[in-house]
């Protein structure tokens, strides 16, 4: 996990992703929200109008809009171009966990410890629908990616299925419901049909604080103050518990399903985050300092901190005009001049990591290019000579030779220096046969600094190095 961006701040309560701009939005406990680009390390903008903590916070995916639930009971909408709050909904008689628009529909989601779950017209500015039936604090609420579901969690030790459907069609085709049945503010006074609960999921031992809806399967995820992170399966008649993942040692804060890997994040107040593989229930764990009861991974008692799963950049070599980079199996070259992007090559398949870095060696049109496994000790590199006469249409799959090592890199036209699982230094030739074993002092990483010289670097410095004086 890399640490994309690190801020300090009063208690973070709530957080939200822009889905298109590198922003996040933080609501705090003293009642601010901050706007921070976490790609420029800035805050952008705050927001001062709630009195008390502010626990829910959500971005609009297409309007320039955020919505925020405080322990004020009030629920606002607010435009950040603007830079100002356009209105207040009100209506919850306790404090407001959380707060998220739907994907299509002008709606507003709200839970709160009054036991209830509302759904909001922002566009109204109305109350459309209240949904009761939990007996304790609602934790937690979220409309489902794309059916008209609402899934809650609860300190009543319950997750719930609610059926929104004939909220839909009847926000669609308004006289479905007879006026008469209406009071003045709109809302239908006997709760028809608008919501009905379709699965109660019974399984933790205590109170449930976050409930979300995987992005394309039928599946839910949970966690609660009994530890555990459980996934469950649902269709049309059911819902049932398919597995539970345990490690967390204090209550769970938040668990949802990473959105294209099969993977599930959770944080809990034992001061750590795991991410879960739904494939193995393995889990890698990320411990944190100071971290507390909030509604998403990255905030914490002292501020937020932005991580990344992997890197998202690729694998790169730049020299003269031309530009080689990893593109899903393949080496692509760019000619910067001409902005003609073409498959040079295609690599071998067998390593399950993607390329990490490259190291390209003009004077004989070969490239080094290395993987590297989350366990240091099996990452490895690929040595390649790029056919000169490529097809790009289909490109061939020239025999690359792999060998053992952290980071290889070219020093001279037929050398290049290797950093072995000892941290130590191999020079080898365009055979891939050691020519001379170097010692260097500690170092972690390599980098190119011309002929023959290398940059080492370690946790504290960065110490030029020349691989003939071997000093």
């Amino acid at each position: 996990m890399l640490t994309k961006f690190e801020t300090k701040s009063a208690r973070v309560k709530g957080l939200s992703f822009h889905p298109k701009r590198p922003w996040i939005l933080t609501s705090l406990h003293n009642g601010v929200i901050q706007l921070w680009d976490y790609r420029m390390c800035t805050l952008i903008d705050k927001f001062d109008e709630h009195d008390g903590p502010v626990r829910g916070i959500d971005f609009h995916k297409q309007q320039p809009l955020f919505v925020s639930g405080g322990d004020d009971y009030k629920i606002k909408v607010w435009n950040y171009k603007l830079r100002r709050c356009l209105f207040t909904l009100l209506g919850h008689l306790d404090y407001i966990r959380t707060t998220f628009f739907h994907h299509e529909y002008p709606w507003i989601l709200s839970a709160s410890d009054d036991q209830t779950i509302r759904v909001w017209n922002w566009q109204s500015r109305t109350c459309v629908c209240v949904l009761t039936g939990h007996n304790h604090y609602v934790m937690c609420a979220q409309f489902h990616p794309s059916e008209d579901l609402v899934v809650s969690a609860s300190l009543d030790q319950t997750v719930r299925v609610w059926d929104i459907s004939g909220l839909r069609k009847k926000n669609l085709s308004p006289g479905a419901v007879e006026s008469d049945v209406r009071g003045i503010t709109g809302v239908d006074l006997f709760g028809t049909t608008d919501a009905v609960v379709k699965h109660v999921l019974e399984g933790h031992d205590r109170g449930v604080n976050w409930a979300a809806f995987h992005p394309t399967m039928p599946l839910i995820v949970s966690g609660a103050d009994d530890r555990q992170v459980k996934i469950w399966r649902m269709n049309e008649s059911k819902a049932w518990e398919v597995d539970t993942c345990r490690g967390h040692y204090n209550n769970v804060s938040c668990a949802v399903f990473h959105p294209r890997q099969e993977l599930i994040l959770s944080n809990s107040e034992d001061k750590s985050i795991r991410v879960w593989d739904m494939s193995k229930r393995f889990f890698s764990c990320l411990q944190l300092n100071s971290f507390s009861s909030s509604p998403c991974p990255p905030g914490h008692d002292g501020g937020m901190i932005v991580f990344k799963l992997e890197r998202e950049r690729p694998a790169y070599a730049v020299h003269g005009n031309m530009l080689h980079y990893v593109k899903d199996r393949f080496l692509r070259q760019l000619d910067f001049n001409s902005s003609k992007d073409v498959a040079v090559m295609q690599l071998r398949s067998g390593s399950k990591f993607p390329v990490f870095n490259m190291s390209y060696n003009p004077a004989e049109n070969a490239v080094l290019l290395c993987t590297r496994a989350s366990n240091l000790e099996n990452s490895t590199y690929d040595l390649y000579t790029i056919p000169k006469d490529a097809d790009s249409q289909n490109p061939d799959a020239p025999e690359g030779k792999r060998s053992s090592g952290l980071t290889a890199v070219w020093v001279a036209r037929n050398r290049f220096a290797v950093l072995d699982r000892m941290h130590s230094l191999l020079i080898k030739n365009l055979k891939n046969e050691i020519t001379k074993k170097v010692q260097v002092p500690n170092c972690d990483e390599i980098f190119y600094a011309g002929t023959g010289n290398l940059l080492l670097r370690d946790a504290d410095s960065i110490t030029l190095f020349d691989v003939q004086q071997k000093r």
